[in-house]
């Protein structure tokens, strides 16, 4: 039985050189991990597009959503790319096998503002001044769990209001803070809790006094949403997550008449279709719109 662990190592060699953050390389690893174990104890040498292409197919009837089998398929082909660039394999048996369509037509789950006054009411607690911090910066800059958790001392430049946001595929990008948002992020770091290591960059420390997790943060959010959703019976509560913060961002900013370059590149998107998701039309505005129509039907054409 092969256990591949040279490989594995490479790969996780492979993932720190290119700059993947902690939690990309935790996760691509357990999903290598996972189709490795599918081969059975093959050389990876012999491995074949039809091995991949039957662990994708075993890993979708599992029952999990096409987002999560396509997240396996990029670990699984960025697996064989490392292993091909440090020149211990040749061929990468993952290229060129298709993507799972997940649902275009979905609307992403967002707070509208009242909503998220309401959400923001909610947060309490020891570290109310630091929760509220994060919160405002996913919800109104639009910032990933894990550029909130990335954010050092020196990101922020205060005279400026800007901060500097590490994103997904190693891109950095500017976003002004918002001058109602700039108290609230000044309070937080004048509160910020004493770090266990004296050269702890991180903008946010949990209280354990080390870098606040993406797990950390995603907790938080999920008590606060508990508190927000109290009083809604159990069968209505919405699928609300910490992301859902940045979908309000989004949404917002498209509604308030922004352009969708503009929106593209405060959330970072490196394709204008990913941003597009955002530009779901409520009932309402669709009734609205058809309101204006001017309906001129010739007399007597109603068949009675």
């Amino acid at each position: 039985m092969e256990d591949y662990e040279e490989e594995r190592e490479a790969f996780l060699i492979w993932m720190k050189d290119a700059g993947y953050t902690p939690y990309t390389q935790k996760s691509y690893l357990a999903d290598v991990r996972q189709f490795l174990a599918s081969l059975g104890g093959k050389k990876l040498e012999i491995v074949k597009k039809l091995h991949v292409v039957s662990y994708l197919t075993s890993v979708r009837e599992s029952g999990v959503s096409d987002a999560t089998r396509n997240r396996k398929h990029a670990s699984v082909t960025c697996f064989f790319k490392a292993l091909i660039e440090l020149e211990l394999y040749s061929v990468n048996p993952a290229a060129g096998i298709k993507k799972s369509k997940t649902d275009k037509n979905r609307e992403p789950v967002y707070l509208d503002e009242n909503d998220l006054q309401r959400f923001l009411s909610a947060v309490e607690g020891k570290y109310k001044g630091r929760n509220l911090a994060v919160f405002l910066l996913m919800s109104y800059m639009g910032l990933r769990v894990g550029e909130v958790h990335t954010l050092n001392m020196n990101d922020y430049n205060v005279e400026r209001r800007s901060l500097r946001v590490f994103g997904k595929g190693r891109k950095w990008r500017n976003v002004p803070v918002p001058e109602d948002v700039a108290p609230f992020l000044d309070q937080a770091l004048e509160e910020r809790l004493d770090p266990w290591r004296s050269k702890e960059e991180a903008m946010f420390i949990s209280q354990k006094g080390r870098r606040l997790s993406i797990r950390g943060i995603q907790q938080i959010a999920a008590q606060t949403f508990e508190r927000f959703q109290a009083q809604v019976p159990v069968a209505h509560r919405r699928p609300y997550s910490s992301h859902k913060l940045r979908h309000s961002f989004a949404t917002m900013l498209l509604r308030k008449g922004a352009d969708l370059r503009t929106v593209q590149e405060l959330l970072g998107h490196s394709s204008i279709q990913t941003t597009t998701v955002y530009t779901h039309i409520t009932s309402r505005e669709k009734e609205e719109a058809m309101s204006r129509l001017q309906i001129r039907i010739p007399e007597n054409t109603l068949q009675h």
